[in-house]
């Protein structure tokens, strides 16, 4: 399957930052509750960033601009209709059933079912540019945004910068490890926080790693992500940590030199990414898969799914055990056999 656009990776630029704490109540906005969800059989043809896991088995998607939608298995509902077009880029479904929404121009939503609350650096976000939703094991939300990491715990916000020891304030990407310890993948260098204290994780070579866009941890507790190599204007590299790369606790392993922009681990302990073939993102994107019992070998052998010439993003194992991902113009599902593209026949053509 091929597309003959060519779309470099890129990452929003931000200056606005916060820190401390600030507790308000949420502003009100102009959401017209009268407008009823839109359901339709298809999918959203516009940017898909990032694909999650709702409750009961439904599938979350943050595509840019047309919504945040929800696939019951049969239709997709757009859940954000009522705010109007956004620049969507994450979602998240919390332990309480309440979703979450995250915009790259005007901050977060927060929907119970019923009413939404926004938040942005009025009421304490660090920045209205926000890349990552992260729910930690005590409930708490986190947010990477362009100005820096917000953690809120249902009635303020704390706020966590340069100042505060993070390594760079544009965040892509929040985890936490079983250890406990929150991991930043940002446009700068790679840290994790220790509740105390940020620390730069660096190779065997003493270099940090910089431009990760996506941190997991497998199920043998290892910590994997991917970085990939940025080129100054002159077109000179200006550090070489790209590809995908593995910590076991003690040392870091590139497992392969092919830069990804997410990755995932399936229920089998397969590993999936996305990435450029091409360390600038120009060219083509590939969904990649590498076997589970072959991950420690030395040369680790890759299958190719699919390559198209428009960027692929996130990725999600569905409770069926179909693979689902992003892209620059929708979403798409591979059931193993077959790639399913949910755009409307005339978004197609």
């Amino acid at each position: 399957m091929k597309y003959f656009n060519l779309y470099p990776l890129f990452v929003m630029a931000v200056i606005t930052s916060y820190c401390g704490e600030k507790q308000t109540k949420p502003h009100k906005d102009n959401i017209n509750y009268e407008i009823k969800d839109t359901i339709t059989s298809y999918g959203p043809k516009s940017m898909v960033r990032n694909v999650k896991q709702g409750r009961n088995g439904t599938i979350l998607i943050a595509a840019s601009y047309a919504g945040v939608f929800r696939y019951d298995g049969k239709s997709f509902t757009n859940l954000t209709g009522k705010i109007g077009s956004r620049r969507y880029w994450n979602v998240l479904e919390d332990r309480r059933g309440t979703l979450w929404f995250a915009t790259t121009d005007s901050g977060v939503y927060h929907y119970n079912g019923k009413s939404f609350q926004h938040f942005t650096t009025r009421e304490g976000l660090a920045n209205d540019a926000v890349f990552s939703i992260y729910e930690d094991r005590a409930g708490t939300i986190w947010f990477g945004t362009g100005g820096g990491a917000s953690r809120y715990d249902g009635k303020s916000f704390r706020n966590y910068t340069t100042k505060e020891g993070l390594s760079n304030n544009n965040i892509h990407t929040i985890f936490e490890d079983k250890s406990g310890k929150i991991w930043f993948g940002t446009s700068g260098d790679a840290c994790f926080y220790d509740g105390k204290t940020f620390t730069v994780f660096k190779n065997k070579k003493g270099k940090a790693f910089q431009n990760v866009w996506s941190i997991i941890e497998d199920r043998n507790g290892n910590v994997w992500f991917g970085a990939s190599i940025i080129n100054d204007r002159k077109g000179d590299t200006l550090f070489v940590s790209n590809g995908i790369w593995r910590y076991d606790g003690s040392t870091f392993t590139r497992v392969i030199e092919r830069a990804a922009s997410a990755i995932f681990e399936d229920k089998h302990g397969n590993i999936w990414t996305t990435g450029p073939v091409h360390p600038n993102g120009v060219g083509d994107w590939i969904l990649s898969f590498y076997n589970q019992k072959s991950l420690y070998t030395k040369k680790v052998p890759v299958i190719e799914i699919m390559s198209i010439n428009k960027m692929l993003c996130g990725i999600l194992e569905a409770d069926d055990g179909s693979i689902w991902f992003g892209s620059l113009n929708g979403v798409y599902r591979y059931d193993g056999k077959n790639i399913t593209d949910f755009r409307s026949k005339k978004d197609k053509q």
